[in-house]
Protein backbone atom coordinates (compact mmCIF):
# COMPACT_ATOMS: atom_id res chain seq x y z
CA UNK A 1 0.00 0.00 0.00
CA UNK A 2 1.62 3.54 -0.83
CA UNK A 3 2.18 6.50 1.74
CA UNK A 4 -1.18 8.43 0.19
CA UNK A 5 -3.21 5.21 0.96
CA UNK A 6 -2.29 4.31 4.25
CA UNK A 7 -3.02 8.01 5.12
CA UNK A 8 -6.47 7.92 3.56
CA UNK A 9 -6.75 4.29 5.70
CA UNK A 10 -5.74 5.84 8.91
CA UNK A 11 -8.39 8.90 8.37
CA UNK A 12 -10.91 7.12 7.17
CA UNK A 13 -10.62 4.93 10.68
CA UNK A 14 -10.09 7.76 12.56
CA UNK A 15 -13.45 9.11 11.50
CA UNK A 16 -15.24 5.98 11.53
CA UNK A 17 -13.62 6.17 15.17
CA UNK A 18 -15.06 9.76 15.95
CA UNK A 19 -18.41 8.97 14.30
CA UNK A 20 -18.95 5.78 16.40
CA UNK A 21 -17.98 8.13 20.13
CA UNK A 22 -20.16 10.93 18.90
CA UNK A 23 -23.18 8.77 18.26
CA UNK A 24 -22.30 6.81 22.03
CA UNK A 25 -21.99 10.17 23.37
CA UNK A 26 -25.29 11.36 21.40
CA UNK A 27 -27.47 8.01 22.69
CA UNK A 28 -25.95 8.54 26.69
CA UNK A 29 -28.80 9.95 28.68
CA UNK A 30 -27.82 13.76 30.67
CA UNK A 31 -29.11 12.07 33.72
CA UNK A 32 -29.07 8.52 35.27
CA UNK A 33 -30.98 8.07 38.52
CA UNK A 34 -30.61 4.90 40.52
CA UNK A 35 -32.52 3.37 43.31
CA UNK A 36 -30.71 0.96 45.63
CA UNK A 37 -30.95 -0.63 49.45
CA UNK A 38 -28.88 -1.37 51.89
CA UNK A 39 -28.23 -5.07 50.70
CA UNK A 40 -27.67 -3.48 47.10
CA UNK A 41 -24.13 -4.56 47.61
CA UNK A 42 -23.49 -4.40 43.73
CA UNK A 43 -24.87 -0.69 43.30
CA UNK A 44 -23.04 0.74 46.52
CA UNK A 45 -19.79 -0.18 45.10
CA UNK A 46 -20.71 1.29 41.17
CA UNK A 47 -21.34 4.30 43.00
CA UNK A 48 -17.85 3.90 45.39
CA UNK A 49 -15.93 2.96 43.00
CA UNK A 50 -17.09 5.63 40.05
CA UNK A 51 -17.31 3.06 37.13
CA UNK A 52 -20.31 3.94 35.98
CA UNK A 53 -19.60 7.93 35.62
CA UNK A 54 -16.07 6.44 34.10
CA UNK A 55 -18.08 4.56 31.41
CA UNK A 56 -21.06 7.53 30.92
CA UNK A 57 -18.49 10.65 31.60
CA UNK A 58 -21.68 12.99 29.83
CA UNK A 59 -24.59 11.68 32.29
CA UNK A 60 -25.23 13.05 35.87
CA UNK A 61 -25.43 9.90 38.04
CA UNK A 62 -28.09 10.48 40.99
CA UNK A 63 -28.02 7.81 43.45
CA UNK A 64 -31.08 7.88 45.92
CA UNK A 65 -31.66 4.69 48.64
CA UNK A 66 -34.72 3.24 50.00
CA UNK A 67 -35.69 1.30 53.16
CA UNK A 68 -36.42 -1.76 50.90
CA UNK A 69 -37.61 -2.77 47.54
CA UNK A 70 -41.47 -1.59 47.72
CA UNK A 71 -40.57 1.61 48.25
CA UNK A 72 -37.73 1.64 45.80
CA UNK A 73 -40.55 0.28 43.07
CA UNK A 74 -43.12 2.79 44.18
CA UNK A 75 -40.63 5.79 42.91
CA UNK A 76 -39.28 4.38 39.96
CA UNK A 77 -43.35 3.87 39.02
CA UNK A 78 -43.63 7.51 39.34
CA UNK A 79 -40.77 7.90 37.27
CA UNK A 80 -38.28 9.21 40.39
CA UNK A 81 -35.71 6.75 39.41
CA UNK A 82 -34.88 5.26 36.06
CA UNK A 83 -33.00 1.97 37.71
CA UNK A 84 -32.97 -0.18 40.83
CA UNK A 85 -32.46 -3.43 42.39
CA UNK A 86 -34.98 -5.59 44.66
CA UNK A 87 -35.59 -9.40 45.53
CA UNK A 88 -37.91 -11.25 44.49
CA UNK A 89 -41.60 -10.53 45.83
CA UNK A 90 -41.25 -6.51 44.93
CA UNK A 91 -41.63 -6.81 40.89
CA UNK A 92 -44.06 -9.24 41.58
CA UNK A 93 -46.71 -6.74 44.48
CA UNK A 94 -45.56 -3.80 41.79
CA UNK A 95 -47.10 -5.49 38.71
CA UNK A 96 -49.60 -6.79 40.18
CA UNK A 97 -51.08 -3.22 41.28
CA UNK A 98 -50.36 -2.06 37.76
CA UNK A 99 -47.32 -0.17 37.89
CA UNK A 100 -45.20 -0.34 35.18
CA UNK A 101 -41.98 -1.31 35.59
CA UNK A 102 -39.51 -3.61 34.12
CA UNK A 103 -37.39 -6.29 34.62
CA UNK A 104 -34.36 -5.92 32.59
CA UNK A 105 -31.42 -8.12 34.28
CA UNK A 106 -30.85 -10.48 37.57
CA UNK A 107 -27.77 -11.56 39.79
CA UNK A 108 -27.37 -15.31 40.66
CA UNK A 109 -29.16 -16.57 43.65
CA UNK A 110 -27.85 -15.62 47.54
CA UNK A 111 -30.08 -18.63 49.52
CA UNK A 112 -27.39 -17.92 52.08
CA UNK A 113 -28.07 -13.98 52.12
CA UNK A 114 -31.86 -14.56 54.40
CA UNK A 115 -33.43 -15.92 57.38
CA UNK A 116 -36.25 -15.79 59.68
CA UNK A 117 -34.45 -15.13 62.72
CA UNK A 118 -35.67 -15.89 66.72
CA UNK A 119 -34.09 -14.68 70.06
CA UNK A 120 -31.36 -17.11 71.19
CA UNK A 121 -33.80 -18.42 74.17
CA UNK A 122 -36.71 -18.29 71.83
CA UNK A 123 -39.39 -21.21 72.67
CA UNK A 124 -39.60 -21.41 68.78
CA UNK A 125 -37.28 -24.69 67.69
CA UNK A 126 -39.33 -25.37 64.20
CA UNK A 127 -40.62 -23.64 61.54
CA UNK A 128 -44.11 -25.57 62.98
CA UNK A 129 -43.21 -23.57 65.94
CA UNK A 130 -44.02 -20.26 63.90
CA UNK A 131 -47.89 -21.30 64.09
CA UNK A 132 -49.67 -17.81 66.32
CA UNK A 133 -46.90 -15.87 66.57
CA UNK A 134 -46.09 -12.90 65.55
CA UNK A 135 -43.80 -12.50 62.80
CA UNK A 136 -42.08 -8.91 61.53
CA UNK A 137 -41.23 -8.01 57.84
CA UNK A 138 -41.66 -5.68 54.65
CA UNK A 139 -44.76 -6.06 53.19
CA UNK A 140 -44.55 -7.13 49.34
CA UNK A 141 -39.99 -7.99 49.73
CA UNK A 142 -38.57 -10.96 49.62
CA UNK A 143 -38.58 -11.58 53.66
CA UNK A 144 -42.07 -11.88 52.91
CA UNK A 145 -42.12 -14.50 50.28
CA UNK A 146 -39.54 -16.20 52.30
CA UNK A 147 -42.05 -16.13 55.41
CA UNK A 148 -44.89 -17.22 52.40
CA UNK A 149 -42.32 -20.48 52.13
CA UNK A 150 -41.41 -21.28 55.87
CA UNK A 151 -45.30 -20.96 56.94
CA UNK A 152 -45.88 -23.54 54.11
CA UNK A 153 -43.05 -25.71 54.94
CA UNK A 154 -43.71 -25.94 58.23
CA UNK A 155 -47.37 -27.20 56.83
CA UNK A 156 -48.82 -24.46 58.03
CA UNK A 157 -51.76 -22.21 56.64
CA UNK A 158 -50.96 -18.13 56.30
CA UNK A 159 -53.52 -17.07 58.75
CA UNK A 160 -51.92 -19.61 61.22
CA UNK A 161 -49.36 -16.72 62.14
CA UNK A 162 -49.59 -13.63 62.67
CA UNK A 163 -47.80 -10.92 60.30
CA UNK A 164 -46.59 -7.93 61.58
CA UNK A 165 -45.39 -5.44 58.28
CA UNK A 166 -42.67 -3.38 59.27
CA UNK A 167 -39.46 -1.73 56.90
CA UNK A 168 -36.08 -3.58 58.45
CA UNK A 169 -35.47 -0.62 61.05
CA UNK A 170 -38.71 -0.27 62.94
CA UNK A 171 -38.79 -4.25 62.53
CA UNK A 172 -35.60 -4.91 64.34
CA UNK A 173 -36.58 -2.38 66.97
CA UNK A 174 -39.84 -4.76 67.82
CA UNK A 175 -37.68 -7.41 67.66
CA UNK A 176 -35.61 -6.07 70.25
CA UNK A 177 -38.29 -5.06 72.77
CA UNK A 178 -39.95 -8.44 72.57
CA UNK A 179 -42.97 -7.14 70.55
CA UNK A 180 -42.75 -9.69 67.95
CA UNK A 181 -41.85 -13.35 68.09
CA UNK A 182 -39.72 -13.48 65.12
CA UNK A 183 -37.92 -11.44 62.26
CA UNK A 184 -37.84 -12.50 58.19
CA UNK A 185 -35.05 -10.18 57.05
CA UNK A 186 -32.01 -10.33 54.47
CA UNK A 187 -28.12 -8.83 54.61
CA UNK A 188 -26.85 -6.71 55.95
CA UNK A 189 -29.76 -6.53 59.12
CA UNK A 190 -29.41 -10.56 59.17
CA UNK A 191 -25.24 -10.14 59.16
CA UNK A 192 -25.56 -7.63 61.59
CA UNK A 193 -28.16 -9.18 64.50
CA UNK A 194 -26.04 -12.22 63.83
CA UNK A 195 -22.58 -11.08 64.54
CA UNK A 196 -24.07 -9.00 67.46
CA UNK A 197 -25.72 -12.61 68.97
CA UNK A 198 -28.86 -10.97 69.87
CA UNK A 199 -30.74 -14.29 67.58
CA UNK A 200 -30.40 -17.08 65.87
CA UNK A 201 -31.86 -18.73 62.37
CA UNK A 202 -34.85 -20.36 62.67
CA UNK A 203 -34.52 -21.13 59.21
CA UNK A 204 -32.35 -19.28 55.82
CA UNK A 205 -33.83 -19.17 52.98
CA UNK A 206 -31.63 -22.26 51.47
CA UNK A 207 -34.43 -24.87 50.59
CA UNK A 208 -36.96 -22.18 50.59
CA UNK A 209 -36.19 -19.78 48.21
CA UNK A 210 -33.45 -18.61 46.24
CA UNK A 211 -33.44 -14.96 47.18
CA UNK A 212 -32.82 -13.98 44.03
CA UNK A 213 -32.07 -10.20 43.33
CA UNK A 214 -33.40 -8.34 39.71
CA UNK A 215 -32.97 -5.22 38.00
CA UNK A 216 -36.15 -3.16 37.08
CA UNK A 217 -36.05 -0.20 35.34
CA UNK A 218 -38.34 2.12 33.65
CA UNK A 219 -39.80 1.60 29.93
CA UNK A 220 -38.19 4.47 28.83
CA UNK A 221 -34.47 2.99 30.05
CA UNK A 222 -35.30 -0.78 29.15
CA UNK A 223 -35.76 0.26 25.62
CA UNK A 224 -32.41 1.99 25.67
CA UNK A 225 -30.01 -1.88 24.77
CA UNK A 226 -27.10 -0.11 24.73
CA UNK A 227 -26.94 1.46 27.95
CA UNK A 228 -28.69 -1.12 29.54
CA UNK A 229 -25.18 -3.32 28.83
CA UNK A 230 -22.83 -1.01 29.74
CA UNK A 231 -24.69 -0.98 33.35
CA UNK A 232 -24.97 -4.45 32.86
CA UNK A 233 -20.86 -4.67 32.55
CA UNK A 234 -20.42 -1.93 34.87
CA UNK A 235 -21.76 -4.02 37.61
CA UNK A 236 -19.95 -7.01 36.60
CA UNK A 237 -17.14 -5.46 37.22
CA UNK A 238 -17.71 -3.86 40.20
CA UNK A 239 -18.50 -7.30 41.65
CA UNK A 240 -14.95 -8.92 39.80
CA UNK A 241 -13.46 -6.13 41.86
CA UNK A 242 -15.13 -7.13 45.08
CA UNK A 243 -13.91 -10.70 44.86
CA UNK A 244 -10.62 -9.60 43.55
CA UNK A 245 -10.30 -7.36 46.45
CA UNK A 246 -12.45 -8.14 49.10
CA UNK A 247 -11.17 -6.70 51.92
CA UNK A 248 -11.25 -2.53 49.93
CA UNK A 249 -14.74 -3.66 49.19
CA UNK A 250 -15.11 -4.80 52.26
CA UNK A 251 -13.96 -1.17 53.87
CA UNK A 252 -15.73 0.45 51.01
CA UNK A 253 -19.40 -0.95 52.17
CA UNK A 254 -18.67 -0.59 55.55
CA UNK A 255 -18.38 2.97 55.23
CA UNK A 256 -21.05 3.44 53.38
CA UNK A 257 -23.54 1.52 54.91
CA UNK A 258 -21.98 2.51 58.52
CA UNK A 259 -21.37 -0.75 60.09
CA UNK A 260 -18.68 -2.75 61.23
CA UNK A 261 -16.44 -4.57 58.74
CA UNK A 262 -17.45 -7.62 60.80
CA UNK A 263 -20.71 -7.22 59.61
CA UNK A 264 -19.64 -6.57 55.87
CA UNK A 265 -17.52 -10.09 56.10
CA UNK A 266 -20.27 -12.03 57.12
CA UNK A 267 -22.30 -10.58 54.47
CA UNK A 268 -19.63 -11.28 51.52
CA UNK A 269 -18.31 -14.25 52.75
CA UNK A 270 -22.28 -15.91 51.90
CA UNK A 271 -22.93 -13.84 48.66
CA UNK A 272 -20.87 -15.40 46.35
CA UNK A 273 -20.13 -14.26 42.98
CA UNK A 274 -23.13 -12.10 41.48
CA UNK A 275 -22.78 -10.85 37.68
CA UNK A 276 -25.41 -9.11 36.29
CA UNK A 277 -27.25 -10.23 32.83
CA UNK A 278 -30.47 -10.72 31.17
CA UNK A 279 -33.12 -13.40 32.89
CA UNK A 280 -32.89 -16.81 32.00
CA UNK A 281 -35.86 -18.57 30.70
CA UNK A 282 -35.51 -20.78 34.37
CA UNK A 283 -35.73 -16.95 36.36
CA UNK A 284 -38.64 -16.57 34.73
CA UNK A 285 -40.25 -19.36 35.40
CA UNK A 286 -39.06 -19.27 39.19
CA UNK A 287 -40.39 -15.93 39.59
CA UNK A 288 -43.71 -16.78 37.95
CA UNK A 289 -43.68 -19.28 40.76
CA UNK A 290 -43.15 -16.26 43.29
CA UNK A 291 -45.96 -14.75 41.48
CA UNK A 292 -48.30 -17.87 41.79
CA UNK A 293 -47.95 -18.21 45.49
CA UNK A 294 -48.86 -14.75 46.42
CA UNK A 295 -51.97 -14.82 44.16
CA UNK A 296 -53.18 -18.56 45.81
CA UNK A 297 -52.86 -16.52 49.00
CA UNK A 298 -54.42 -13.50 47.70
CA UNK A 299 -51.70 -11.06 48.96
CA UNK A 300 -51.90 -9.79 45.53
CA UNK A 301 -54.73 -8.23 44.38
CA UNK A 302 -54.75 -10.46 41.12
CA UNK A 303 -52.86 -13.10 39.09
CA UNK A 304 -49.89 -12.24 37.01
CA UNK A 305 -47.84 -13.67 34.24
CA UNK A 306 -44.00 -12.39 34.88
CA UNK A 307 -43.16 -12.55 31.31
CA UNK A 308 -45.49 -9.94 30.28
CA UNK A 309 -42.52 -7.52 32.89
CA UNK A 310 -39.32 -8.80 30.84
CA UNK A 311 -37.24 -6.62 28.69
CA UNK A 312 -36.00 -8.10 25.78
CA UNK A 313 -32.27 -6.99 26.40
CA UNK A 314 -30.21 -8.97 24.45
CA UNK A 315 -26.75 -10.57 26.39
Amino acid sequence: MSAHATRRAAIAILATTAAVWTRAKADAPTQLRIGFQKGSLNLALLKSYGLLEQRLPGTRIQWTEFPAGPQLLEALALGSVDLGATGDAPPVFAQAAGKDVVYVGAEPPKPDSSAVLVKPDSPLKTLADLKGRRVALQKGSSAHFLTVQAVKKAGLAWADIQPVYLPPADARAAFERGSVDAWAVWDPYYAAAEISGELRALATSRGLTSNNTFYLASRALSQQPALVKTLFQALTDTDTRVRTDRKDAVQRYAEFAGLPVAIVQRMVERRGAAPVGPLTPDLVREQQQVADAFAELALIPRPIRVADAIAQVKA
